[in-house]
């Protein structure tokens, strides 16, 4: 999940998928493809989605040979449960598409582009899933696994410590995938920054006070 500091620091822009305002061209992690910037603009339409329902607005879009496979935006609020993020859900989409088979999932010709970097928890799940490739929005500057914090992306899991399983597993958790960043950044930030500034009313301690529609949403709960 996406830091409030990272995203009360970075610059403003404006909102939306369709920001023409976020060049990719100017991006850190670019040259992006037309098809990169398609897919991010339909992840950002995700994490839009996650802020209308009161949900850290983090959004994302699987790719599987060319095509949407699944989609996902955080449900932590909803659901009292702070492992759904984004890519937990679309994960699971495609898990139940195919029956729970890892195989048949082909997670391996998979992409992600998922509005803010992976957190920890999510790179350790991207590597263990064995995906090809992920293409994040903005830095999690407090919990990213795709180099802010950690490169899961470089070592996989197992420099995590002892790894007592089978052979696959092990394999598995040496798993490592290409990550970029920084493509339609500044909309990705302008979301969260949206919420952090409105407050989230479902916060048992909120950082500051909320705003006057965020206490209606807590009081109405």
């Amino acid at each position: 999940m996406a830091s409030p500091r990272a995203a009360l620091s970075s610059s403003p822009g404006p909102a939306g998928a369709a920001d023409p305002s976020s060049s990719p061209s100017s991006d850190p992690g670019g040259p992006w493809s037309s098809s990169d910037e398609r897919w991010m603009r339909a992840a950002l339409v995700e994490a839009e989605r996650a802020l209308r329902r009161w949900e850290v607005p983090v959004g994302c879009v699987v790719v599987r040979d060319g095509e949407i496979v699944a989609t996902g935006s955080n449900r932590t609020n909803e659901l009292r449960n702070g492992t759904r993020h984004a890519e937990f859900e679309a994960i699971d989409a495609i898990l139940e598409a195919h029956g729970g088979d890892r195989t048949a999932a082909g997670f391996d010709r998979c992409a992600l582009y998922v509005t803010c970097e992976p957190c920890i928890m999510c790179a350790g799940a991207l590597s263990l899933l064995g995906f090809r490739e992920v293409c994040f929005g903005c830095p999690n500057d407090k919990f990213g696994g795709n180099g802010s914090i950690l490169a899961v992306h470089e070592n996989g899991c197992a420099p995590c410590g002892g790894f007592g399983g089978t052979e696959r597993d092990a394999a598995s958790a040496a798993r490592t995938y290409p990550a970029r960043g920084g493509l339609f950044a500044r909309a990705a930030v302008k979301l969260l920054q949206d919420f952090y500034i409105r407050g989230n009313p479902k916060a048992p301690k909120p950082h500051r006070p909320l705003a006057p529609e965020a206490e209606a949403k807590k009081e109405g709960a």
